[in-house]
């Protein structure tokens, strides 16, 4: 027997999914999160759902976890002491950046501090020019001279981190290659970090951000990985542990710790990982993935089972520049506190009750409202809602709560109540546009694919408010992104920069970069055991027209190579850049940036399993009835409760309704209506009860398969 274990630690509860191999099966469970020390809320996940199934721990395979340590650093600056060497003249570039305000009219607003202060930030004579040339040899005296004053301020200020970062040094890394060999020899206890090694790619000040970021997770980060593995061996379990990357991808302990700022997503893509492999069971090609969780909402848009890519974000205030999937995250959660502000409006967020206390309803004393606490007193959650009825909400705490901001605001309890759930739907809903509307993406052709605890009681007032005309909820919602750790390929992604324009001459000198890097990728796989039937790679380019200041991600066709020419290349390029941009001129010259490389290691995916169908005319019976309060004009509405476990394929559910289950809570407003479908998904939208959709709203057929929005 060989089962995989996937592991997503939220800021509320920590998530585990149990895959079957020989049956095919999945065992999913839910405990609350510890955030003083997330890996004691990992072992009592573990040890729950291996003793609640009978599994020994040396029957897992694998174990794949999804972290925020490197996020929460950055955000928390919490990071090692770094120290910075670069080349001769370039000390302050940190600190210039990009010469961008934080806020354009306000000349009292302050950048965020820079991960190194100026008095560890040093200098060394050496210059490699554009070309790759060597103008200025590296001067060893000099080197030796400022190691040793690193030497002296680690003894001082305890340096932990040493990040090297030279100019073109993508091109000729030698002079970073000798000072990282010199500084390890000095220094074994530190943390040593070369540009070249962590993103090899043009752009001074992005490369020397992300480098120094890298330095300055590296020791943290390095630590929380081991003693996760060293907990999991310990447990009996004998199979080494994986971590999620922000690129949708997973990868060793070793590799993690080597580069943690590739780490700085690895919760979120995980929930996108999984949004995309449920997107693709349903057949539906557009999607935009809607995770509302605990403490924050992340969302992204996919199309065609392709999660769009970025490759520069900031997070709190540091420029990283890493393959990363397009996720935008805002403060809002289930334990979004809801507050007033110093003009007399009302707030949610970005703060949030965390896990402890948590909201005012889960009795732990918490006593600041929250957005859970407002979905409890307007009867959206019951009192047993949570994991299970792990976490029984207690709704005179949760009035009380909202009833004192009520005060403040000069409100009533359910007006508060209502507002806090407006207000957070709103700051979702411009969330959701900026990954669509601002795009040039249609929402109206669009799925919304609502997951995460929350998700699917705020996704139908979400997609009502954005015209977005469906809304998808797989069976696990509140798993979606421990699931996505089991679904997700090992991956790395590799970046060389070579500036030429598109021509076919250059196509031998693109071939022979691409073999370069296609042997350190062999060698990647190697490191990571995948086997030679389950390795793929994939060729892209970062292409723009001559004289454009960024650039578009094509794959290369593999006509490319067969024709020998250019032709089908420029295609593709024209395509993604009227899609992107809404035109494309066919001939003006176009030039090749960065040559980019993915290579996966493939796994097993485990399948969906098929609902059994209802008898023909068997209606959903609901499991009990409560008052739900649905906005201020119908006030509170006698609503059907379903237990979705004994949900069958082909019923409909007519709001207003609602669908409890062990990890979350779906609403259906009174203008909606659920259809299950035979994978079990709930399809919610404005359905007439004819079974004919109404246009641009998803059906179900007579036979249990979804229709395609018209």
């Amino acid at each position: 027997m060989a089962y995989r274990l996937g592991i997503d630690v939220g800021g509320t509860f920590t998530d585990l999914v149990l895959y079957d191999r020989a049956s095919r099966t999945v065992t999913v469970d839910k405990v609350p999160s510890v955030p003083s020390d997330p890996s004691e809320g990992i072992v009592n996940g573990i040890l729950r759902i291996l003793d609640g199934t009978g599994v020994s721990p040396s029957e897992v395979e694998y174990v794949g976890h999804g972290t925020t340590v490197a996020t929460n650093t950055l955000l928390e600056r919490k990071g090692a002491r770094t120290a910075l060497i670069t080349t001769a003249g370039f000390r302050d570039l940190l600190e210039i950046a990009r010469q961008k305000r934080p806020s354009l009219y306000d000349l009292r607003a302050r950048k965020p501090e820079p991960l190194v202060p100026r008095h560890r930030r040093y200098e060394v004579a050496e210059r490699v020019l554009v070309d790759g040339s060597v103008r200025t040899s590296l001067d060893l005296d000099e080197l030796d001279q400022v190691l040793a004053r690193v030497i002296d301020e680690h003894a001082e200020e305890r340096v932990e981190a040493l990040a090297i970062c030279f100019l073109y040094s993508f091109l000729a890394p030698e002079h970073e290659a000798q000072v990282l060999q010199a500084a390890r020899a000095l220094l074994p206890d530190v943390a040593i970090v070369a540009s070249h090694e962590v993103q090899p790619e043009f752009r001074e000040y992005e490369r020397l951000s992300t480098t120094v970021a890298n330095a300055y997770l590296a020791p943290r980060m390095s630590a929380y990985v081991c003693a996760f593995r060293e907990r999991v061996v310990e447990l009996g379990i004998t199979a080494n542990p994986y971590i999620n990357q922000s690129n949708g991808g997973t990868v060793s302990v070793e590799e993690a710790a080597r580069v943690p700022v590739r780490t700085v997503l690895s919760g979120p893509s995980a929930g996108v990982a999984g949004a995309v492999w449920i997107a693709a069971q349903a057949g539906l090609d557009a999607i935009a993935t809607f995770d509302m969780g605990g403490t924050s909402t992340d969302v992204a848009f996919v199309r065609g089972s392709v999660p769009t890519l970025a490759f520069e974000r900031e997070i709190g205030g540091v420029t990283l520049r890493v393959p990363t999937l397009d996720i935008h995250t805002i403060g809002a959660g289930g334990g979004s506190i809801a507050w007033r502000d110093s003009g007399g409006a009302l707030k949610v967020g970005p703060r949030s009750a965390g896990a402890d206390p948590g909201p005012a309803s889960y009795g732990r004393g918490g006593d600041l409202p929250t957005v859970t606490d407002a979905n409890v007193v307007l009867g959206r959650l019951g009192s047993s809602a949570l994991a299970g009825g792990a976490v029984v909400l207690d709704g005179t705490r949760a009035e009380e709560a909202v009833s004192r901001l009520g005060e403040e605001l000069g409100l009533s309890m359910l007006e508060t109540a209502y507002g806090i759930v407006r207000v957070v739907n709103t700051n979702m809903a411009n969330a959701v546009r900026v990954v669509t509307v601002q795009r040039g993406v249609d929402p109206t052709e669009l799925t919304l694919a609502a997951f995460g605890g929350a998700g699917p009681l705020h996704a139908g007032e979400l997609a009502h408010e954005l015209g977005i005309p469906t809304v998808a909820v797989p069976p696990g919602p509140g798993l979606l992104c421990a699931l996505g750790l089991l679904v997700e390929d090992l991956r790395s992604d590799l970046v060389r920069t070579h500036r030429a324009l598109l021509e076919t001459g250059e196509l031998p000198a693109l071939a022979a970069g691409f073999l370069a890097m296609e042997q350190d990728a062999l060698l990647w796989l190697d490191r990571e055991g995948v086997p030679a039937i389950n390795r793929q790679l994939e060729r892209w380019l970062d292409l723009r027209y001559v004289g454009q200041n960024f650039e578009l991600l094509v794959c290369v066709p593999e006509e490319t190579w067969r024709e020998g020419d250019c032709a089908a290349l420029r295609r593709s390029f024209l395509e993604a850049h009227e899609q992107a941009y809404g035109f494309a001129t066919a001939d003006e010259p176009i030039q090749v940036v960065n040559l980019r490389l993915v290579a996966r290691g493939l796994v097993d995916q485990p399948p969906l399993a098929q609902l059994p169908r209802s008898p023909a005319g068997r209606e959903a019976q609901p499991s009990s009835r409560r008052p739900v309060y649905v906005n201020d004009e119908q006030g509170f509405v006698p609503c059907p409760v379903y237990e979705r476990t004994q949900l069958s394929a082909g019923q409909r559910i007519p709001g207003p309704a609602v669908i409890e289950q062990f990890d979350s809570t779906t609403w259906i407003l009174p203008s909606h209506e659920a259809v299950v479908d035979d994978l079990g998904f709930l399809m919610i939208g404005l359905v007439r009860t004819d079974g004919a959709a109404k246009r641009g709203f998803a059906s179900v057929s007579s036979n249990g398969q979804l229709r395609a929005p018209r």
